[in-house]
């Protein structure tokens, strides 16, 4: 089984649990999220991401590892959330590492610099 299978099948039950396809707010907390809107869930990956800068700190200092699967799960769960929300799938996250692949970070952040300083000169 592949990580891949597994963030689908997750996505498939977010998917399933928002309010336009049955997902009943009083029962599911997906769906009480998604039905709150963005603002529920996009304040929660703020919290999740601050919780796994704190648990990456704390394994600096000795701390289990497993505090720190544990918070990024959070936020990766709370970020597809936000993609299914938005109609975007684990999937389309993936095909943009994978096009990514091979890049320099330094090299694609230059470009990013660059074609935005290009619009900038461009624009009236």
């Amino acid at each position: 089984m592949s990580s891949n299978d597994s963030l689908a099948r997750l996505a498939a039950i977010i998917e399933s649990r928002k309010p336009a396809n049955g997902g009943d707010p009083d029962k599911s907390y997906v769906s009480r999220l998604l039905h709150k809107g963005p603002d529920a869930f996009l304040k929660k990956i703020g919290e999740e991401a601050t919780e796994v800068v704190m648990a990456a700190k704390d394994v600096d200092h000795g701390a289990d590892k497993s505090k720190l699967v544990y918070e990024v799960a959070d936020l990766w769960f709370h970020s597809m959330v936000a993609l299914a929300h938005y109609g975007l799938t684990p999937a389309d996250v993936l095909t943009e590492l994978e096009r990514r692949e091979g890049t320099s970070g330094i090299e694609e952040k230059a470009l990013r610099k660059a074609v935005a300083r290009t619009a900038e000169e461009g624009a009236p």
